[in-house]
């Protein structure tokens, strides 16, 4: 398989786990069951985390090994910015009336627009991976494909969460599973514009993993660990260890 093409199947596979979380719509008359869908946040998180640290802010550092002792700088602002990131988006976007009550339509609607929101810096990541796997910046093509695999697997409850309530509150089961599908496509897209600028500023590499390890770390540490343990903390710790340890042996083996 060509570069090109495994580089496009990797930048479309998160997108595919949301549109399989959608159609659990189709196929299941309930909710997903919860600790399930703990167990996949948990272990998302970790192997997000370890994606971080193994296939981004290594490759960072490593890209910036002409800076000498400096070489920390471009990971260190990197991913200080990546942090930033989602809460700046967040701080701009309208808040959402509380002293109403809201229909369950609606709050689906705005659930739907949040995961959209939290949907961008995910697409961002396995752009910036396959670019650095293109462009020899230190990022094997196996860990690119790893890092987008963890999202898709992280995508696929998220992709649940939207679609089923909106059938529930009365939308049709083919509208739900559309909207669901809707809110991943900013990931493509994302994905798309982060490797088409990274490749064409080449020397913007380091700068731009950083960038993704921090927003891939203010998901994981703000959102999907709070969320995978909040009602067994066990069970979090162990699927996060669970997907860190997947993670870092598929990056050391394959990269």
């Amino acid at each position: 398989m060509s570069p090109a093409l495994t580089t496009a199947l990797g930048l479309l596979l998160p997108f595919v786990g949301t549109a399989a979380g959608s159609a659990c719509v189709f196929l299941l008359r309930g909710s997903l069951r919860l600790s399930v869908h703990r167990f996949l946040l948990g272990f998302a998180a970790g192997v997000m985390t370890a994606a971080s640290v193994f296939s981004l802010l290594l490759p960072a550092i490593e890209a910036s090994a002409g800076m000498g002792r400096l070489a920390f700088v471009p990971a260190a602002v990197g991913t200080a910015l990546g942090l930033l990131f989602l809460p700046a988006i967040r701080a701009v976007t309208p808040p959402q009336a509380e002293a109403a009550p809201v229909s369950a339509r609606r709050r689906a609607a705005l659930l739907c627009l949040a995961v959209t929101i939290h949907n961008i810096p995910e697409g961002m990541a396995p752009g910036v991976a396959f670019a650095g796997a293109l462009n020899g910046g230190g990022v094997s093509m196996a860990a690119a494909w790893s890092l987008a695999l963890g999202i898709a697997i992280q995508n696929f409850p998220e992709g649940a969460v939207i679609s089923m309530p909106m059938a529930a509150a009365g939308e049709g089961r083919g509208r739900a599973f559309a909207l669901g599908v809707l809110s991943g496509a900013v990931e493509p897209a994302a994905a798309g514009l982060s490797l088409l600028l990274t490749g064409a500023f080449s020397a913007a590499l380091p700068w731009a993993l950083s960038f993704a390890a921090g927003a891939m770390l203010y998901v994981a540490a703000a959102e999907l660990i709070p969320e995978a343990g909040e009602t067994d903390g066990r069970l979090a710790g162990l699927s996060f260890g669970a997907g860190f340890l997947v993670m870092m042996i598929l990056d050391v083996s394959m990269g």
